[in-house]
């Protein structure tokens, strides 16, 4: 399954990683504080987006379907339909796509921290 909202623009080997990624904004520039971001993406099969930080939001990851690794910290954490991955500041994201057959399908909400 994947949400979309409008055309999707494509990243290719995101943050050093392989495959292509189809990104759609959902909140289309509505202001909604704290969140900052609410993103669809659909990562291409045995595609992955390399190791980032979150620097700036706190994120919240949910898988919608496919089948996956998040590393969180370099921790592996199965991630499909379902997967819940929380990423404070400072934590270092990867995902992985383990499907040769089908896209792994996520949403991403983005929020600054309390302060």
């Amino acid at each position: 399954m994947t949400i979309t909202r409008g055309t999707p623009s494509v990243r290719a080997d995101m943050f050093g990683g392989t495959g292509q990624v189809l990104v759609w904004d959902l909140l289309q520039g509505l202001a909604a504080p704290p969140f900052t971001a609410v993103i669809s993406c659909q990562l291409a099969e045995r595609g992955r987006v390399g190791r980032h930080v979150q620097a700036t939001d706190a994120e919240i990851v949910v898988g919608l379907s496919g089948c996956g690794e998040a590393r969180v910290d370099d921790r592996p954490i199965a991630f499909g339909p379902g997967a819940v991955v929380f990423l404070p500041l400072g934590s270092r994201l990867e995902l992985v796509n383990e499907r040769d057959d089908a896209p792994l399908c996520y949403l991403i909400v983005k929020a600054k921290p309390p302060a």
